[in-house]
């Protein structure tokens, strides 16, 4: 057991390594342009591997809170891919971003559950703020399964959120790690403070790009 436990714990460090460095270049690189795109599908498969790597050192030593907070961070680049399949308003979400919607909602309240009956102080914060966060993800979700938004661009707010979102629980795991020298609630929760920042600011940008885009180019005043 301990021989399989380091392997799968090389290898969920490989994937961590390869997404935390990928996704900074699929950031950088012209939205929609051919590297955009390979590096994005390159961090996606990384957090699938990081996702499946994480499920197996849960099960074998790390237990069911950070298996938990795997399917967390997987859903956030799941829904951040799978959204690209439903730019048009009229194409239904498939099986598969039901199941995904509803395995967040069930670790959202596994997580709640876990901070409701676990050790008091910031574990059990960590635990209710993620716990929050990844049920109203579910919940959100559903909601625009059942009744799809009519908005052009809703669909690349919501790839790029939760590509930047899954980022940031790349980065948090790193934290949890290697910052041992801050107070355990700061390791889990100065990325999600930050990153969130940064998310409301970049979506703010592009909210007036599209803005200025779409605006009518003032008629030339007649000369005289």
């Amino acid at each position: 057991m301990s021989n399989l436990f380091n392997i799968a714990l090389g290898i969920h460090i490989f994937f961590g390594g390869i997404a935390l460095v990928i996704a900074p270049l699929a950031m950088v690189t012209v939205k929609g342009g051919l590297w955009h795109r390979r590096w994005g599908k390159i961090y996606f498969w990384s957090m699938a591997g990081i996702a499946l790597s994480a499920t197996l050192l849960c099960w074998l030593r790390s237990g069911l809170f950070l298996f938990l907070i795997a399917i967390f961070s997987f859903y956030l680049a799941l829904t951040g891919y799978r959204v690209l399949r439903r730019k048009q308003p009229e194409t239904k979400a498939q099986a598969l971003d039901w199941c995904a919607a509803i395995a967040m909602v069930l670790a959202g309240i596994g997580l709640l559950v876990l901070g409701a009956f676990g050790e008091n102080g910031s574990p059990r914060w960590v635990r209710m703020i993620f716990g929050t966060i990844g049920l109203l993800l579910g919940v959100i979700d559903i909601g625009i399964f059942l009744r799809p938004t009519l908005k052009k661009r809703a669909w690349f707010y919501a790839h790029m959120t939760r590509f930047l979102s899954a980022y940031v629980a790349t980065v948090t795991a790193f934290s949890v790690v290697n910052f041992q020298f801050l107070p355990y609630f700061w390791r889990w929760l100065w990325p999600t403070i930050l990153g969130t920042a940064g998310i409301t600011i970049w979506r703010r940008y592009y909210a007036r790009k599209f803005a200025a885009t779409a605006a009518p180019v003032p008629a030339m005043a007649t000369k005289q």
